[in-house]
């Protein structure tokens, strides 16, 4: 094995949280244990902090003071290199400029056929469809996530659509990025009950507050809990209707956004969403390709389908 890639290897075996014995280093790596003891030292010399295990006359990987140059095998770095070039397009505002630095750095040092299948994954993919999310900046998604981390009250200004400016404090419990949009889901301590909260609207007020002992979410799964909230309370038409297929049948027929599938039984399960209009309803639920039953709706949807049965048919009438 090339002194690289022993390298490389002996970095990944001290990367797994546990002290390692020199014997069962070198027997890894197929080396003596004097070959063993170099392999460390360039590795102290590259800046990983390789420190004597007590106790066990071996080796652990601790925790450095500066970021180390990077021993990557050849699918991570195509994969951080991917992850690079995708950050430099995402919704976090400032991380452009770092991504495509760091991926610069990191194409300079690629083996060549690694570069080679970089650039031709990006000169082949054309990125179409998105949709241009407001951003939001690192700093103020560092600040609610370390709130969230720590159980600390925090306070923001937040300004809502049709609203004025207003002063919100809350226990953050999540910040969630859904669909093309970063949120935060936390307790109203003004309104003693559950709140969502769009980050990009949102502006931290520091320092943070006292610390709070978290609460239960009602669903028990933050992701679930705002897939619920976004279908339901922000449309102004909702509806459930029972669709005549299990849960499991129509999981990935129903997109992240359009509404939240509830099981029931085997034979059916419950679909809770919400829209703009009772035609965008109709739309939505009948893309679902499933028979169903309206459960609680408005009698606008009732019409839109109508409305939308009658349009197909005259459309296949004759043929």
């Amino acid at each position: 094995m090339r002194t690289s890639g022993r390298l490389l290897r002996l970095l990944t075996l001290l990367q797994t949280h546990r002290d390692r014995t020199g014997a069962e280093l070198a027997a890894h790596l197929g080396v003596s244990r004097r070959t063993l003891r170099r392999d460390v030292e360039r590795l102290r010399e590259l800046g990983y902090p390789v420190h004597a295990a007590r106790g066990v006359a071996g080796y652990r990987l601790g925790v450095g003071t500066r970021l180390p140059p990077l021993l990557l095998d050849d699918d991570e770095a195509i994969a951080v290199a991917i992850g690079l070039r995708t950050g430099a397009g995402g919704s976090v505002a400032g991380i452009e400029e770092v991504s495509l630095r760091a991926l610069t750095k990191l194409e300079q040092v690629l083996p060549s056929r690694l570069r080679r299948r970089v650039n031709t994954l990006h000169t082949a993919t054309v990125r179409a469809g998105e949709v241009p999310a407001p951003q939001v900046s690192a700093d103020t998604l560092m600040a609610v996530a370390e709130a969230c981390r720590g159980h600390e009250l925090l306070r923001f200004d937040y300004v809502a659509p049709g609203r004025g400016p207003a002063v919100r404090s809350v226990e953050p419990h999540s910040l969630v990025s859904f669909g093309h949009h970063w949120y935060l889901v936390a307790w109203d301590t003004d309104r003693a009950d559950w709140r969502t909260f769009r980050v990009d609207r949102l502006t931290p007020r520091i320092p943070t507050g006292p610390r709070f002992s978290p609460r239960d979410l009602p669903d028990g799964d933050v992701a679930a809990y705002l897939a619920r909230q976004l279908s339901s309370r922000v449309w102004a038409f909702q509806a459930t209707v029972t669709l005549h297929e299990s849960a499991a049948a129509v999981a990935d027929r129903v997109w992240p956004g359009m509404g939240v599938v509830e099981p029931v039984d085997d034979g059916s399960c419950l679909l809770h969403l919400g829209a703009d209009s009772p035609r965008d309803l109709a739309w939505m639920i009948t893309s679902v390709d499933a028979d169903f039953t309206l459960t609680h709706a408005p009698p606008e949807l009732a019409d839109a389908l109508r409305a939308q049965g009658t349009r197909c048919l005259n459309a296949v009438r004759g043929t």
